[in-house]
């Protein structure tokens, strides 16, 4: 195997082949770690602007303290370690699908986000994140009815890009009215996308939240020498 390349950790699942690979990146002359569907990229160490800003801005817009978070999606993990940079996060409960994924991290595979999985505040559970979402237990059976501040979700690529059809329930207003139940009154919800803003999705939301806005997040891409958008939907309970 070429040293410029190394694939570090697969699995099979219901979705496909999941896999982390590293290589060299010429353009950027860094190793880029990135994730895989299949053939499908999912994330890649080049473009983290706006996982980061998920985080930052979801948690800017929530109030209080001890703030009691989920996030919907591991990946390489930039979204969770920007959470925890907010000294008012007092539980941090990631929802992965695989968990390959979840020993990437608890192996500190990946540079910029080793220790995330040692951290005290971090809890990293092994679940389908959309089941949750419908479910009357939520995101903790052991505690039924509770709720959070903030849950900042980035899984599929946009709301009409799904990864998994059965994900497509989730972004209608039904799925998300059965989110919303598992959010503190005034609490959080943000999406990341892939895609520019959509308003038909903006619609919807509005039927089940205030306060509903789209950001777009710019962000350099070395790959073609220019920039990149990718969109941040926010959104506050009632």
């Amino acid at each position: 195997m070429s040293a410029h390349f190394e694939e570090l950790g697969w699995q099979q699942t219901a979705m496909g082949e999941i896999s982390l690979r590293r290589r060299f990146e010429p353009t950027a002359r860094v190793d880029v770690y990135e994730v895989k569907l299949g053939d499908e990229y999912l994330m890649s160490s080049l473009f983290t602007v706006a996982e980061r800003e998920l985080a930052r801005l979801g948690l800017a817009r929530t109030g209080g303290e001890d703030l009691d978070v989920i996030v919907g999606g591991l990946g390489l993990g930039y979204t969770a370690h920007e959470a925890l940079r907010d000294k008012r996060v007092r539980n941090l409960t990631v929802v992965e699908y695989s968990d390959a994924v979840i020993d990437w991290h608890n192996r500190d595979l990946l540079p910029d986000t080793a220790g995330l999985a040692a951290d005290s505040r971090i809890n990293l559970v092994c679940t389908d994140f959309f089941a949750a979402a419908a479910g009357t237990a939520g995101f903790d059976p052991e505690s039924p009815g509770r709720t959070y501040d903030a849950i900042l979700l980035d899984i599929d690529h946009s709301p009409r890009h799904v990864l998994h059809q059965p994900h497509t329930a989730f972004y209608t207003e039904d799925g998300l009215r059965a989110l919303s139940a598992h959010l503190a009154p005034h609490g959080t919800f943000a999406l990341w996308s892939d895609d520019a803003p959509d308003d038909q999705f903006l619609s919807i939301l509005g039927t089940v939240f205030t306060d509903v806005e789209a950001e777009q997040v710019p962000f350099d891409n070395p790959l073609t020498r220019g920039q990149s958008t990718n969109t941040i939907y926010l959104a506050s309970r009632r």
